[in-house]
């Protein structure tokens, strides 16, 4: 059950479009602007307090519920199409025009919020040219401000445009549900698809936020896209079930119905990965990024990063003039 907390900003860290970051008290919270509005030093506030309580993954912060010194706050969305429904924070946001699917498009699935980083910086390494949309899914955050990787992304213009699906929100574009989300993002060159920061794992066969890449594949087979996966792949994770190729990636791939492309670094053994169509692909040296995944960095797992690679290169070649 929620837990929540009364205390007063103390501090404004950082703020962008979309979101502050502030201490209450002397702990770190963050507000997410677009749902309860700003806040200010002095301004009490409800925090809600569970994650932390609970010592999960979300790097100690708690999250802002709603700014006591105001009686009414309000913003209008963009249409009456609502994302976090029958809850108190739902809110209207306007869904995206489809637009024109180009029959083949690459369509990366990813399973952590990380690999699309290295997926994206990898396609443009190899084409430069490629325009690269980033579809945020509901399997991790729901808003997509608390991701300090998409701004990166989009001023390095390594992604052209973002796109939230299903409850997530805070995308360029918003679509109801990731196979609408590749028809919102169809004039784009390349889609890579994946949670937003955070995941859910219950150390159990299905129980895990990444079986969405399952459907993700399914769905761009489904309407002629060419799907691929980026593997999760480590040498530096310490739990046995992700070690090598995580059962992450091997039980989305045994699930789904689509036949995808599962590229591998070159020289790397190939994977079991049932009747997938596993292709080896030089992987560029992307130099340093500065993107870490579950606090290793690139020098701590090299082949983490190498695979995340190897999917944007196989995207890319995939590309015709």
């Amino acid at each position: 059950m929620p837990s929540y907390r009364t205390g007063t900003v103390t501090a404004i860290i950082a703020e962008r479009a979309g979101i502050q970051r502030v201490e209450v008290d002397g702990d770190k919270a963050y507000v997410l602007t677009e749902l309860i509005g700003p806040v200010a030093v002095g301004d009490r506030v409800v925090m809600n307090t569970t994650a932390v309580d609970l010592d999960l993954g979300t790097g100690g912060w708690h999250v802002v519920h709603w700014n006591l010194e105001r009686d009414a706050w309000s913003k209008s969305g963009a249409g009456h199409e609502m994302k976090l429904r029958y809850t108190s924070l739902q809110a209207e946001v306007g869904v995206s025009a489809d637009l024109p699917r180009r029959i083949g498009t690459p369509v990366v699935a990813c399973f952590l919020h990380s690999q699309v980083a290295l997926v994206a910086a990898a396609c443009k390494r190899q084409r430069p040219d490629a325009t690269v949309a980033y579809v945020m899914t509901d399997g991790g955050a729901l808003p997509m401000a608390v991701s300090d990787l998409v701004p990166t992304l989009r001023s390095a213009r390594l992604v052209d445009v973002t796109v939230t699906a299903g409850h997530a929100f805070g995308g360029e574009r918003e679509a109801v549900n990731v196979a609408h989300a590749l028809e919102v993002a169809g004039d784009h060159d390349v889609v890579v698809v994946g949670m937003g920061p955070g995941s859910l794992g219950t150390n159990t066969e299905l129980g895990f936020s990444g079986l969405e890449v399952a459907d993700i594949l399914n769905a761009a087979a489904a309407l002629d896209l060419s799907p691929i996966v980026a593997l999760r792949y480590s040498e530096a994770d310490e739990r046995e079930r992700h070690q090598g190729v995580s059962h992450h990636a091997t039980t989305a791939l045994r699930i789904t119905h689509a036949r995808a492309t599962v590229p591998i670094p070159r020289g790397e053994a190939p994977p079991h990965v049932g009747d997938h169509d596993v292709i080896e692909v030089d992987v560029p040296d992307l130099g340093d990024l500065g993107i870490t995944s579950m606090g290793r960095s690139h020098a701590d797992d090299p082949k983490f990063f190498a695979y995340a690679a190897a999917a944007g290169v196989a995207a890319a070649n995939l590309l015709v003039d």
